[in-house]
This record gives C-alpha cells, structure tokens and sequence, in this order.
C-alpha cells in the first residue's frame, strides 16, 4: 500500500527556516504533480507550491522568492524549503502526489504542523 509520509514540521521562528520532506513510501514506480498545500482552521486549504515532472515550478504569490519546492526521483521525495519565515506561514502543511504503483493515483499526506512564532 503506497502512502505519501511528511516530515520536518514543527517550530520556527520569523526569519529563519524549516525543511519539509514527504516521501513515497510502498510500492512505488514513481511520482509526479507534487504539491504542497496548507491549511489553518476555518479556512480552505490552499496551494503553497507545485512541481510537474520537468521540475517547472508554481508558487503562491504569498511565498514566492521565500519557498522553494524541489524533488529527489530516485527517493520519490518532495521538499519544500521554506526560507525567512513568517507568523502567517503557521498552518497544517500537506503533500499530495500523483503515484505510479500498480497505476497512478493520487494521494494526499497526513499532515505536518507548523508553527512560526514572532
């Protein structure tokens, strides 16, 4: 069973940095169309940055020149490394990734929290 599992959330603070990975763990071929998406509560989840297999890039205007999402084939892992921080930055971060197993599908992680603090 392929699951997309996200790592490097946690605490920052505004200025510095955090690095997040989400990585295609199972049965896994390849993966393309890789995303990552945040969410605070009472609000709509919303594209941060995305990543098509020719490694063309999309930011949202709110992170771009801070951001940046990059992808390592042969580990089927997708970072963001996200740069001068900000408090707004602070939500629930997801990764969603088409996966070739037995097909391709597309899936979303768990989640990782971060926290920016002032």
């Amino acid at each position: 069973q392929v699951q997309l599992v996200e790592s490097g959330g946690g605490l920052g603070q505004a200025g510095g940095s955090l690095r997040l990975s989400c990585s295609a763990v199972g049965r896994t071929l390849s993966i393309d169309n890789n995303g990552w998406f945040r969410q605070d509560p009472g609000k709509q989840r919303e594209l941060v940055a995305n990543i098509s297999c020719g490694n063309s890039a999309n930011y949202a205007d709110s992170v771009k020149g801070r951001f940046t999402i990059f992808k390592d084939n042969d580990k089927n892992t997708v970072y963001l490394q996200m740069n001068s921080l900000k408090p707004e930055d602070t939500a629930l971060y997801y990764c969603n990734a088409d996966v070739l197993s037995t097909r391709w599908l597309n899936y979303w992680g768990q989640g990782t929290q971060v926290t920016v603090s002032s």
